[in-house]
């Protein structure tokens, strides 16, 4: 069954189409929010067709760690929600939730969107830390590039809270200054299905793959971070390929920001 519906869908990229419609480089329609929650110092919401998530940033008072005494702390977290999808189940992260992450985290850290030098309030003892969280409202395939859009967005949209002399927070106070962002990485995947590259996959087109490659791009065409996905190995002149069509994809989210 499963060998006849990929064999169905890869007749149907043969012709350029997919099943709603699309060429197959081609995105659905995106749609980014700022500042959707009071109780965060930045969020963001993003739909990519029907795909919607959530990202809220907290910033707090941390003691650094001990191997980088001067620079601040960065933990993203994602929550794939049960009423999102399906297969999706309560408890802890699951792997597709911890792979989410860390590909978000690493596509922030590897671009160095953050000068965390600059959240150092006293070396060795007292930084500010910033903490994402990724929260999927409806999954309708292509979580990546969602997740990725939305940490940026709402990175962009966070404010640090008022803190006195003792730094002592007052989260009911948000103050003028922004997070010391240098650059905005976007994530592009680029999905392998038989001989053909698509983007955006659809919850079908997720579940034939044969390779997957999200690229992070910074706004100067700066590759600075790859996942690999999918059981199927790439040739050095695939990857080459999915890069350049990611290169290219990247302008295209980048203008939602």
């Amino acid at each position: 069954m499963v060998v006849m519906a990929k064999e169905h869908l890869l007749k149907a990229l043969g012709k350029n189409v997919r099943y709603d419609g699309r060429k197959l480089q081609e995105y659905r329609a995106i749609t980014l929010k700022y500042d959707i929650s009071k109780s965060a110092e930045g969020s963001a919401s993003v739909k990519i067709g029907d795909t919607e998530v959530l990202v809220g940033v907290k910033l707090a008072v941390e003691t650094p760690y001990p191997d980088t005494p001067n620079k601040g702390n960065l933990m993203v977290n994602a929550e794939l929600r049960p009423l999102s999808s399906p297969k999706f189940e309560p408890g802890p992260p699951g792997d597709q939730a911890i792979e989410l992450a860390r590909v978000v985290d690493r596509g922030i850290r590897e671009a160095k969107a953050i000068d965390v030098k600059k959240l150092c309030i006293k070396e060795g003892e007292k930084v500010w830390g910033v903490i994402i969280d990724i929260c999927s409202l409806n999954d309708d395939g292509n979580l990546f590039d969602a997740a990725a859009l939305g940490t940026i967005a709402a990175l962009k949209n966070a404010r640090f809270p008022k803190v006195d002399e003792k730094f002592i927070i007052d989260y009911g106070v948000r103050t003028d200054k922004g997070l010391p962002l240098v650059t905005e990485p976007v994530a592009i995947t680029v999905v392998k299905i038989g001989d053909k590259l698509i983007v955006d996959p659809l919850p079908d087109e997720e579940g034939m793959i044969d390779a997957r490659l999200t690229v992070a791009v910074t706004e100067h065409n700066e590759i600075c971070a790859l996942q690999k996905g999918g059981e199927m190995p790439l040739s050095v002149e695939e990857i080459s390929d999915m890069v350049a069509l990611a290169l290219e994809k990247a302008h295209e989210l980048r203008k939602k920001l």
